[in-house]
């Protein structure tokens, strides 16, 4: 049995892998899978649209799990923007360092405790006989006054974690994956693959 992630980021796989790793399964992203899918996002919420990531997939691949994801970052002071649009915000190919900058100018004189985000991430899996399940996780934090670190990817830099007193791009990967949005909702699914896995033994 493999799992099929659809995602192409290779950020994103190296989580994966390091969560997933002990479940013994070949992990593959949509690329090493041999799949050029053009899938459009356009749900409402971000549970929506992991799922039509998800469901593209098992429409083409026969006994695999697959897994897709949706994760954004929700700021209150701009109404929870740039949420659902998170990838799309300000254009696909604009690069995150223009993104993050301009959170930061939107955000400029903005007191801290107006400052406060979160990291959502949703996990659709669908199993080889079609049964279907999303989870949903979050972490708290702030928007940082600039942009630090370079371990994580995204807007990173500047999602300002108070509790560890840096962002959670100066976070080693191994604490990140144990506090992350991504992190928390990977650990669920990977307990919901093995409950599945048990069942069927």
């Amino acid at each position: 049995m493999k799992i099929v992630f659809a995602t192409g980021n290779e950020g994103k796989m190296k989580e994966v892998r390091m969560i997933m790793g002990e479940l013994g399964m070949e992990i593959l992203s949509m690329k090493e899978a041999g799949l050029q899918l053009a899938i459009e996002e356009n749900g409402a919420t971000f549970e929506e649209n992991a799922m039509i990531k998800a469901q593209a997939i098992a429409d083409v691949m026969d006994d695999v799990i697959v897994l897709a994801d949706d994760s954004g970052l929700e700021i209150d002071y701009l109404n929870k923007e740039p949420g659902v649009h998170s990838s799309r915000y300000m254009g696909e190919t604009t690069s995150y360092d223009i993104k993050n900058q301009h959170i930061l100018d939107l955000l400029k004189g903005v007191e801290e405790q107006k400052r406060t985000a979160r990291f959502v991430c949703t996990i659709a899996v669908i199993f080889p006989d079609g049964e279907k399940k999303v989870v949903r996780e979050t972490i708290e934090g702030q928007i940082g006054y600039e942009s630090k670190g370079s371990n994580g990817f995204g807007y990173d830099p500047i999602f300002y974690v108070p509790e560890f007193g840096c962002t959670t791009a100066e976070l080693s990967l191994e604490q990140k994956n144990k506090i992350s949005h991504r992190g928390k909702a990977l650990e669920r699914i990977k307990t919901i693959i093995c409950n599945s896995l048990a069942g069927q033994k």
